[in-house]
């Protein structure tokens, strides 16, 4: 009688077990479909279908790092973006997001393959290779391989720039540079690039 009440015991426990992994993967099956519904409806309406924009004003999402997409979405809820885009578009977006569901469209832009590179001015293009590769160290310019990696492919939560548009980079570049947009670590790296040389990292980046 023990060795069944065991077997049962045991095929209790066994079924339990089965039915709460089952109810944990639907609850995880319905917030990734639940983000990819957001992605698609709301999102691709700037951003593109399945992340790639043809607009330079918004950024390409496809591939980029998770923990990136949440980091910025979780800034325009919180306002600490304050470039004119952010007021437009953004603020208003985020604001209606909960947790999970930031975590569920980050998940779902990542996983999506990534933009092909759009070939810029060679000149140019090598220019901001060697400067994304070693940085301008007389100036105290680091290179931007440290952060971003050898590929411009993001590292953590530092983002990827490749094949993100030129002038969105160019943009962001500048918007760091004058403060518009608050990013510390970001400021020291690039508020003594030129113009040029901005251009030129923007035209690099986007031809990967």
């Amino acid at each position: 009688m023990r060795s069944l009440g065991a077997f049962f015991l045991g095929t209790a426990l066994a079924v339990g077990t089965t039915v709460a992994s089952a109810q944990n993967t639907s609850s995880g099956i319905a917030e990734r479909s639940a983000g990819e519904e957001r992605a698609i409806n709301l999102c691709s309406t700037c951003h593109g279908p399945r992340g790639i924009s043809t607009s330079p004003e918004f950024p390409i999402l496809a591939a980029q790092r998770p923990a990136y997409i949440v980091a910025q979405l979780e800034n325009f809820q919180h306002k600490t973006r304050e470039e004119k885009a952010a007021h437009d578009f953004m603020y208003g977006i985020a604001g209606n997001l909960d947790a999970r569901t930031i975590e569920s469209i980050a998940a779902y832009y990542s996983s999506q393959p990534a933009a092909p590179g759009r070939p810029g001015d060679p000149a140019q293009v090598a220019i901001g290779k060697k400067l994304f590769e070693t940085g301008v160290l007389d100036r105290g310019v680091p290179p931007c391989v440290s952060c971003h990696g050898a590929r411009a492919e993001g590292v953590a939560d530092f983002p990827r720039l490749a094949g993100q548009h030129a002038k969105y980079v160019m943009r962001q570049i500048e918007y760091i540079q004058g403060l518009v947009r608050k990013a510390p670590v970001m400021h020291g790296i690039v508020k003594d690039l030129t113009p040029a040389e901005i251009g030129a990292v923007a035209a690099y980046v986007q031809s990967l």
